[in-house]
């Protein structure tokens, strides 16, 4: 028998990526286009085909690959296929494996993106011989996809893992993209990190604040300090900037424990653009704070070894394993 092959779709609301692969976890080629929004709710479907087809593997046709397996940004409704009113994407429904199927003959799979990151590295990555497996992604937005006893989590519509939704903060003093107060999400995600940095500058000494770096770029960037500036300032050894980052490190500890308390796993793999740009930064706060808060036994803590490619590799890896899923 020659190598399988399977397309794999990460499916964002700025981007959509493409690859085809192999069960080794080889990516054999690759698209990457902005997503298109604009064109109705099929108009996501119909870009996908597109991509897929304009892929071309010497002495491959189509109907001889595995499937499509996507992993796109929530919420879902795995039963009718599609994304149920996506936080990018201005429609109701967007239907995406019925659309696949019909016109592709390829059997599709859909699953949240860091459901799809969890697989990849259930197969691909840094989990293949851990039963009980985290991903933690820490980027735009905050996710997580789960391995309980070898069992992957979905929930009734896909969306067991919406972990960026835990509370951290009581008194909600900010606010999430969802409308709730007090989420992970709304102090430590790239897109809320600079109102949380807000938060506590106005708590701080005008004269504190302009011995600082940040002064000047909070000035340059019209008072919003992105999670770039704020983690290149700390890594440039301005004291106020590594504060704050102590302090995003120890809310991020906080919404670890509440992953390991829940879940109870052996290895939490971290992803997403915050933490890949920044490594070092954000998870050596997270390992020192996190015995403060866990119940259960504290689990090893990596970044994911296949970076920002993870959920590509847990779409094509889902096609070959779907049985295990």
């Amino acid at each position: 028998m020659g190598r399988r092959l399977s397309f794999g779709v990460d499916l964002g609301g700025t981007n959509v990526r493409i690859a085809l692969g192999d069960d080794e976890g080889k990516i054999l080629a690759r698209l990457s286009e902005k997503t298109e929004i604009g064109m109705g709710p099929e108009g996501v479907s119909k870009q996908i085909m597109r991509m897929i087809r304009s892929i071309k593997v010497e002495g491959k046709r189509l109907g001889e690959i595995e499937g499509v397996g996507i992993g796109s940004a929530g919420p879902l409704d795995v039963k009718r296929g599609g994304l149920m009113e996506p936080t990018n994407i201005p429609y109701d429904f967007v239907p995406l494996v019925k659309p696949l199927e019909e016109n592709l003959g390829l059997r599709t799979l859909l699953l949240n993106d860091c459901t799809s990151a969890v697989v990849a590295e259930k197969f691909f990555g840094a989990g293949k011989e851990t039963q009980n497996l985290a991903y933690v992604t820490i980027s735009t937005g905050i996710g997580g996809g789960i391995y309980v006893d070898d069992h992957l989590l979905i929930g009734k519509d896909g969306n067991a893992h919406e972990i960026g939704h835990f509370t951290i903060d009581f008194e909600g003093r900010l606010v999430c993209g969802c409308g709730k107060r007090g989420h992970w999400e709304a102090y430590c995600s790239g897109r809320n990190l600079p109102d949380y940095v807000k938060l506590i500058l106005e708590e701080k000494e005008d004269e504190e604040i302009e011995r600082s770096i940040l002064a000047k770029i909070r000035r340059d960037e019209r008072g919003r300090i992105t999670a770039r500036s704020l983690y290149n300032a700390a890594r440039d050894g301005d004291g106020l900037a590594a504060e704050i980052v102590d302090k995003i490190g120890r809310l991020n500890a906080i919404g670890f424990a509440c992953v390991n308390d829940a879940y109870d796993p052996s290895l939490i793999t971290v992803g997403g653009s915050v933490t890949l740009n920044n490594a070092e930064l954000v998870i050596e706060p997270i390992v020192q704070h996190l015995g403060e808060h866990c119940r259960n036994r504290v689990p090893e803590i990596k970044v994911t070894p296949l970076g920002d490619d993870v959920v590509l590799y847990g779409a094509l890896a889902a096609v070959f394993h779907r049985d295990e899923l």
